[in-house]
């Protein structure tokens, strides 16, 4: 098949004076880039590889060869729903694509939206509150410790040890510098204490799937058509304790490639069964397709109850060490039977004939 894979690249990220030094973590490597191609070449397809920005419509036009399909881990440069940009492009020229579509993109990237769908479908969450103002008054029942990050960022961007708030003049001071930095609301959650967790998976639900859970708490679970990889746990005790347990921006940049991790994590089987039945209800409210990753702390201070942090319907695929590839691995999975699975879903999703 003709395959363009999109894909914003940070060397081609625009630059301007006084601009935040984490402002695009979340872009993508030449290293990824080549990866996905030379994985999919593997299966012959033929790979061109178009950059996502506005000048993508007409890069689209000018190609020889019209794409049967494009391989999207475009995360934009602009924008509160940015992530969405190229999606809406292509559904514009009618050109499919993979991963979640337009009104996913845009909800998943923005936390608290995704929390309230969430808290809709009472799946657990942490209790929140979004801050646009500095002299907001904290909700009553939120409680110290608080954690505060923005609301729209991807790579942990805006995450630091000093994230975990203890009063209520460090609070203020961190919503400070979350508007000085992201411009944007900040989103402040109560601080669950405990393991950090991360569940990927690959597939679709079969038949009609409703973006709401069943009324019935005694429904079956349904997993059919998705594909969930074991639990992968972040080894926070390996990391210097300036980051203070937690899975800050600056681990999962500088620190990288000396990435410490669990897979599968040493979980009771009941546990790792709730988070699996988690990880596709999550995926099914918030309307993913073909891919996904969901996040989540374990209370220490409740038998380990999970909390759902986010979902990352375009999590990372660096060969090397993104959460996903790590536990596709840890499944026996090769990394190029992992990208060539998450195309093949989607060609399935859109009926394509493969050559």
């Amino acid at each position: 098949m003709r395959v363009a894979l999109l894909a914003n690249l940070k060397k081609n990220a625009p630059t301007w004076e006084g601009m935040s030094p984490d402002h695009w973590d979340d872009l993508d490597s030449e290293k990824t880039v080549e990866s996905i191609m030379a994985a999919l070449r593997s299966r012959d397809h033929e790979v061109t590889f178009l950059e996502g920005n506005i000048e993508l419509v007409d890069s689209l036009r000018k190609l020889k060869l019209k794409p049967d399909i494009c391989f999207n881990i475009c995360e934009g440069h602009f924008g509160d729903a940015r992530e969405a940009q190229a999606p809406a492009i292509l559904e514009m020229m009618r050109i499919p694509y993979t991963g979640s579509k337009v009104l996913t993109l845009a909800l998943a990237l923005d936390k608290p939206m995704t929390k309230r769908v969430l808290a809709y479908h009472e799946l657990p969450t942490p209790p929140f509150q979004v801050f646009e103002r500095i002299g907001e008054p904290l909700d009553p029942s939120l409680q110290f410790p608080l954690f505060v990050k923005p609301s729209r960022e991807g790579t942990g961007m805006g995450v630091s040890a000093e994230s975990v708030v203890h009063d209520e003049t460090q609070l203020r001071t961190q919503i400070q510098r979350v508007f000085d930095r992201y411009e944007q609301p900040a989103l402040v959650e109560r601080f669950i204490e405990g393991r950090e967790i991360t569940m990927g998976l690959v597939g679709n639900l079969v038949g009609p799937a409703a973006r709401r859970m069943p009324e019935d708490e005694n429904a079956p679970r349904i997993f059919k058509g998705l594909h969930i990889f074991p639990a992968l746990e972040v080894d926070m005790g390996k990391y210097p304790i300036e980051e203070a347990g937690i899975y800050t921006n600056r681990i999962k940049t500088e620190l990288a490639e000396d990435f410490h991790y669990l897979c599968p994590a040493p979980l009771p089987e009941t546990l790792v069964e709730d988070l699996r039945w988690y990880t596709a209800a999550v995926f099914r409210v918030i309307g993913c397709l073909d891919v996904a990753r969901v996040d989540f702390r374990l209370d220490m201070h409740d038998n380990n109850k999970p909390y759902i942090l986010e979902v990352n319907p375009l999590p990372g695929l660096n060969p090397g060490y993104s959460d996903l590839c790590i536990e596709a691995a840890a499944a026996g999975w090769t990394y190029e039977g992992l990208i060539n699975r998450i195309l093949d879903e989607a060609i399935g999703r859109y009926g394509l004939e493969t050559r």
